[in-house]
């Protein structure tokens, strides 16, 4: 009868502590669901009120067209520099802020963005080069970019890095190159290069200007073979006539980036030059506007509308 009893009993305690595991180990999940929904509701307290669009803004984005604009592009690389062509596609669309994609349906949470899709294409030699970076900048123009990333393919191989916005910048990167193959980190929020060129569409005016912290551009760090990281820079904004070019000048590199862009809206990037160090000679990139286009692009992938690459001079 004893030993009936001490069966029960351990039997018994065996259950208790099982049940007690399995409490502990719920415990934990609603606690990260507290914890999540807090640290939401504090990131939407800290997002700055949204700026007002304009009718004039709204006529232009909201039309159901995006702007496709070609430019004849000289590029720097390996010292030498290459005959090429950039596109700058921007378009509005709703962005999912937690997924940091694209929305394919009307969500209570989707922010409206300004994307910016930039492509470069040019030879090195006997081998072509393709890079395209993406930028999702908020058309309210009330915080960072939530999203840019980058890939560049050549016939070595090919790289992708893209850039998170979520409590910090959160960095990845894969590369075929050794010691950069896989990597993930991340940094403080600063100004963003990437940004600059969406922000300069919607409200020019409140560009950064002054000593300024700012992360360079995706493809900046990808071609240096550096990892990303902001840099200290001397930014301006001048106004001459129909014509106002910003300027970003890299103080502990010798690197300066400027812009040219239409002072009356729609603020169309006109013309660019990247001037910097590359093996030993001071170096000068640039872009300038051929053509530009108001179109659906995406409806428009038959053959019937190759002709429309004619009006962009590609």
């Amino acid at each position: 009868m004893k030993s009936h009893i001490n069966i029960i009993s351990i039997v018994f305690c065996f259950f208790f502590i099982l049940g007690n595991l399995f409490s502990c180990k719920e415990q934990p999940k609603k606690l990260e669901s507290k914890e999540m929904a807090l640290h939401t509701a504090a990131n939407v307290a800290n997002i700055p009120p949204k700026r007002n669009l304009s009718q004039e803004f709204k006529k232009y984005w909201y039309s159901g067209d995006a702007e496709i604009t070609s430019y004849t592009l000289e590029q720097e690389r390996y010292g030498e520099l290459r005959n090429g062509t950039a596109v700058l596609i921007y378009v509005t669309e709703p962005f999912l802020p937690e997924e940091q994609v694209k929305a394919d349906g009307n969500h209570q949470d989707n922010v409206p963005v300004l994307k910016l899709n930039a492509t470069k294409n040019y030879l090195t030699g006997i081998y072509p080069y393709s890079i395209m970076s993406s930028t999702f900048y908020p058309v309210h123009d009330n915080q960072h970019a939530l999203k840019s990333s980058l890939s560049v393919q050549e016939w070595c191989g090919h790289v992708y890095a893209q850039l998170n916005n979520r409590d910090k910048f959160e960095f990845i990167q894969h590369s075929y190159f050794e010691g950069e193959a896989d990597e993930t980190y991340s940094m403080d929020k600063a100004w963003l290069e990437n940004e600059i060129w969406t922000k300069i569409r919607i409200h020019p005016k409140g560009l950064p200007t002054g000593t300024i912290t700012m992360v360079p551009s995706l493809e900046y760090f990808r071609v240096k073979h550096a990892d990303v990281q902001a840099m200290e820079a001397i930014a301006t904004l001048e106004v001459n006539g129909d014509i106002s070019t910003y300027t970003v000048a890299y103080t502990n590199d010798s690197r300066k980036l400027t812009i040219n862009f239409s002072t009356d809206f729609p603020h169309s990037i006109e013309s660019w030059t990247e001037a910097y160090n590359s093996r030993d000679k001071k170096m000068i990139s640039r872009g300038v506007k051929m053509k530009s286009l108001k179109t659906p692009y995406w409806g428009q992938n038959s053959n019937a509308f190759l002709h429309l690459r004619d009006s962009l001079g590609l």
